[in-house]
């Protein structure tokens, strides 16, 4: 029988902190550790320039943050895109808590079922109110919403018109921006 060693986030910080991780492409999900898929031209692509869009139309209402972790239960996964509260300066000391995060967004084509499994589950268990994947492989947003317990009640596929994220009523998204392949 093998029995996986689960991780507690301060023991996951203090091996981050030894800096044997350094250079490796690790998240901690669910208290394991998961290696990472490296990035291919569709997901950088799609990334880096819904990034530049949601730093250009949130200025001054929320962070931007860019493939940095999040802080959650028993998991620090490393988002692709995490909006999150103001002012910068309070994650000086710690990554964004689940009561610091507005929306978590997933690039996926070979993670697609990674981030629409496990990760909703993580998510969602941890209250995080909205989490879009922009599915790359077929070219549309899910959006999951009303998070209860491990599960989000709400989920809705876009992949035309307008989105408008639920911590920002009076901003609004075309999908173009988002659905880049």
């Amino acid at each position: 029988m093998v029995t996986n060693f689960k991780w507690s986030i301060s023991n996951w910080h203090e091996l981050v902190e030894s800096g044997v991780l350094e250079d490796q492409p690790v998240q901690l999900l669910e208290g394991e550790i998961i290696e990472m898929s490296p990035e291919g031209v569709p997901h950088s692509y799609t990334n880096d320039s819904v990034v530049k869009y949601l730093r250009k139309i949130l200025q001054g209402l929320a962070d931007v943050k860019e493939s940095h972790p999040v802080t959650l239960d028993n998991s620090e996964p490393q988002p692709d895109i995490a909006v999150v509260r103001l002012p910068e300066t309070i994650y000086k000391q710690h990554h964004p808590y689940p009561q610091d995060i507005y929306w978590l967004i997933e690039i996926s084509n070979q993670t697609l079922k990674l981030d629409l499994e496990q990760k909703s589950i993580t998510y969602a268990r941890n209250g995080i109110p909205e989490y879009w994947v922009i599915d790359l492989i077929n070219n549309k947003l899910i959006v999951h919403t009303q998070p209860n317990n491990s599960i989000y009640t709400q989920i809705q596929e876009f992949t035309t018109g307008q989105i408008t994220p639920q911590a920002f009523p009076q901003i609004k998204i075309p999908l173009n921006q988002l659905l880049l392949y």
